[in-house]
Formats: structure tokens, C-alpha cells, sequence
């Protein structure tokens, strides 16, 4: 009779291990008045993509919950020159829709305000 439990288990699914979150995957792209165009991936949950600092930009999305609007900037002085820097964001952040669009005031800005997400 011990199978009876374990195959009620089986049929119910509740023996199952809990699934793992989805993988969060993004197109990070930055354009700049001179014309210089970058895009990378960055894959969390697991770690991957092309980004050059992956692990750090995974741990500052999750620090902010997948929204980019709560990155919190790092400390770093940079100049007033304007020269801006447009960033985008395209993909899923554990299985729900990311959209972002900003426009930095220059690549120091872009890489500070960030948290070097788009420092690529």
C-alpha cells in the first residue's frame, strides 16, 4: 500500500518541486549624438548574456525589483557637457514585460545613474 501515496502524489503534481522563476532576459541598447550605437543581452536567473559585467547588472535590477526607475545611481562626480546618451531596454524581468526609454545628459551620467547597467 506504500505506492498508493506516492502515486496519488504523482497524479495530484503536489510532490513536484516548486518551479523555479522565469528567466529575465533584456536587449540593453545605448545610441549617443556621435553617432556610437551599443546593444547587448543580459540574462538573469541564471547569470549570461553578452553585457561585460553581467553579474553586477543582475544584481543591480534585482536589487531594484526589475524596474529601472529604482536603480539607486552610484556616487561619481561627472561634467556638465552635454552630449546625450539615449538607453533603452527591451525583454522580461522574470516573466513580465520591460519597457524603458531615457535620454542621460552623457555617457557618465548613463554609466553613473545606472549603476553601470549600461556601461557597456
Amino acid at each position: 500500500m506504500a505506492l498508493i501515496p506516492f502515486a496519488a502524489c504523482l497524479l495530484s503534481l503536489g510532490c513536484l518541486a516548486p518551479a523555479q522563476p522565469p528567466a529575465s532576459t533584456l536587449q540593453l541598447t545605448t545610441h549617443d549624438t556621435a553617432g556610437r550605437t551599443g546593444s547587448v543581452v543580459l540574462t538573469c536567473d541564471p547569470v549570461g548574456g553578452t553585457h561585460p559585467q553581467r553579474d553586477k547588472a543582475c544584481a543591480v535590477l534585482s536589487a531594484a525589483g526589475g524596474d529601472f526607475s529604482r536603480i539607486n545611481a552610484r556616487h561619481q562626480a561627472c561634467t556638465l557637457i552635454y552630449a546625450p546618451v539615449e538607453a533603452t531596454a527591451i525583454g522580461t524581468w522574470r516573466g513580465k514585460p520591460v519597457s524603458f526609454k531615457t535620454t542621460y545628459a552623457n555617457r557618465c551620467e548613463a554609466d553613473r545613474d545606472s549603476d553601470e547597467v549600461f556601461a557597456f
